[in-house]
C-alpha cells in the first residue's frame, strides 16, 4: 500500500463513510486542528515522565475518536454509534476527573501565569493553545448534540492543569519586571 493516492490532488478529501469535500471545508479544518493538537500532546509526552505519559497517551487515543466524528459524513454518523466512534459524555466526565486529580497536586495560581516554567509545562501549554483552536474550529463542524466541543474544552483545561502541575510553581505575569 502506498502512502499517496493522488485522490486529493484536486483539492478535495474523502469523508469517513462517503462523500468528498474541499480540503478547506470546516470538517477537514476541524479534524486537522485536532490532529495538530494530538501531535502537540505527543511532543509533551516525549518530554514527560511515565505517569504524565500515561495520561497523555490516553488523550491521544481519545483524539482519534474526536477526529473520526469530525471526519464522518454527517448523514452517516449512526455508523459511528455502533462502533463507539463518537465522543461520549463519559469521555468528558473522565477529563473532569483528571483535572480534579491533577489540581490536587499543586496550589492553583490566582492570576495569569507566564508559560514556560520548564520544558514539559511549555509543551503542555502549546498543546493547550492548539486544543483551544481545535475547539473553535469544531464549533462549525459538529452536529447538534455532539460532545466534541465539550470534550475539546475540557481537554484544554486539563492541559493547563497538567502544565501547572508539571512546573510546580508558576511565574505570575504581574511579577515579571517590565524594564
Amino acid at each position: 500500500m502506498k502512502v499517496y493516492t493522488r485522490g486529493g490532488d484536486d483539492g478535495t478529501t474523502g469523508l469517513l463513510h462517503g462523500g468528498r469535500v474541499r480540503k478547506d471545508d470546516v470538517q477537514p479544518t476541524a479534524y486537522g486542528d485536532v490532529d495538530e493538537a494530538q501531535a502537540a500532546i505527543g511532543l509533551a509526552r516525549a518530554a514527560g515522565d511515565d505517569e504524565l505519559g500515561g495520561i497523555l497517551l490516553g488523550l491521544e487515543r481519545d483524539l482519534w475518536v474526536v477526529m473520526s466524528e469530525l471526519a464522518c459524513n454527517h448523514e452517516k454518523l449512526d455508523q459511528l454509534e455502533s462502533t463507539g466512534g463518537r465522543v461520549r459524555a463519559e469521555m468528558v466526565e473522565r477529563l473532569e476527573h483528571l483535572i480534579d486529580e491533577a489540581g490536587e497536586r499543586f496550589d492553583p495560581p490566582t492570576e495569569f501565569v507566564a508559560p514556560g516554567g520548564n520544558e514539559v509545562a511549555a509543551r503542555l501549554d502549546v498543546a493547550r493553545t492548539v486544543s483551544r483552536r481545535a475547539e473553535r474550529s469544531a464549533l462549525s463542524a459538529v452536529v447538534d448534540g455532539s460532545q466534541v466541543v465539550p470534550y475539546l474544552n475540557r481537554l484544554s483545561d486539563l492541559l493547563w492543569t497538567l502544565a501547572r502541575w508539571q512546573e510546580g510553581e508558576s511565574v505570575i505575569t504581574r511579577s515579571i519586571d517590565s524594564d
